[in-house]
Order: C-alpha cells, then structure tokens, then sequence
C-alpha cells in the first residue's frame, strides 16, 4: 500500500498548517436568504447536493433544470425539485437517517458559487410543486432545505482548474478518458454490445430527460 503521509490529527495541528480565517469570511455567514441570493438561485440551472447517512457515509449528487428550478419558498427554506433518473434515491435514503444537507449552486461561467446547509426533508406533495412542472413533468417528491448557513464562496477553484475555459472542453479525451458508452461497457453493462451503448448515451439520450 502506497504511504498515505502524514495524518493531522486535530484542530490545533490543522490552524497550524492553514491559519485562522479572515474575519471577513467568518462574517459573511448568514442564517436566511438575501435578496442577492434570490437573484442568484433564480438564475442557475445547476446545483449539487450533499448528504450523509446515519454512520456519517457521505454522498454527493448533481441537481440540473431551467434556472431557478431551486424554488425560493421563504427567507429560510429552499425547495429541490426530484426529475427522473436511475431510482439508486442514494441522498434521499441518507436523508430519511440523517437530515443535514449541504447545496452548492452555480452559475454557467461564474467562478464564485452560492452555498447552502441546513436541515432537509422530503415531500412527496405541495401546492408549490405545481409551479416546478417542466416539459409537463411534475416533480414526485422534492427535498426542502430549512436554511442554518448560507453564504458566497470565492472564485479560486474554478480558476485554479480553469473549468470555464472553452480551451480545455474536449471531454477527456486528451487524456485519454473513454466515452460514457466505454466506460458503461466495461464497469456496468458488459453484456451489451458497444454499439448500443453509443446509441444510447449519443444525442437521443436528453430525450428522456423527463419521462
């Protein structure tokens, strides 16, 4: 096994390798949404969601719609919107242990991100899923985010790894990541041949998005 280093072992040998925050980005952190916050979940289309079960097993899982698909109900709650995918409900089933999430919104082209944490529940019906329908598709159950903590998130990531740069979208492909349709077929359905696979991970896939 390859030596995995040094272990930190506590918050005072952590201080030591970081420091201590910016006052200012203690400070920045609030307990309900800002009108700016409104404008900014009204405007992104992306979000990941993060979870853990009862053994602290943790579990992150992208959210994707028209922007504003995170519903602003007040200046304490937030609602995600459930759409169709592989029913493996893994956030969900961490939710029903342990009801702490965390949400991460972003903006297409922006290098600063919105985060959310609080307390979340799942509901399978409200007045307001009527106004989350997209492509006649209601939502089945959405995840409701009471907001404890919520703040921006500063911009070095995304630049560090220059993930807006249209320079380096070639998905993988310079070095040398397969296909979603290569990978399925060696790690999930091996038995069916490749060409199916393509076809079904090629443009006819976004087909059934909402079904």
């Amino acid at each position: 096994m390859q030596d995995r280093g040094r272990v930190v072992a506590d918050e005072a040998e952590l201080r030591e390798l970081v420091g201590e925050p910016a006052p200012a980005a203690v400070a920045k952190q609030r307990d309900h949404l800002h009108d700016l916050d409104r404008a900014w979940l009204a405007a992104s289309p992306f979000c990941l969601l993060a979870t853990a079960d009862a053994q602290g097993r943790c579990d992150v899982s992208p959210k994707g719609d028209p922007p504003g698909f995170v519903r602003v109900l007040d200046e304490r709650t937030v609602v995600v919107p459930e759409r169709p995918g592989n029913r493996r409900v893994d956030g969900f089933l961490n939710v029903l242990a342990n009801p702490h999430a965390g949400l991460i919104s972003w903006l297409p082209g922006r290098s600063d991100t919105l985060r959310i944490n609080g307390r979340a529940t799942l509901v399978r019906d409200a007045p307001f899923f009527d106004d989350m329908v997209v492509e006649g598709h209601r939502p089945l159950l959405a995840v409701v985010i009471e907001v404890e903590e919520v703040f921006h998130h500063c911009s070095k990531a995304f630049l560090r790894s220059a993930l807006w740069d249209t320079a380096t979208w070639d998905g993988g492909a310079s070095a040398g990541v397969p296909s979603r349709a290569h990978i399925a077929k060696a790690l999930e359905r091996k038995d069916d041949p490749l060409e199916e696979l393509q076809a079904y991970y090629g443009p006819r896939y976004a087909d059934g998005l909402y079904r």
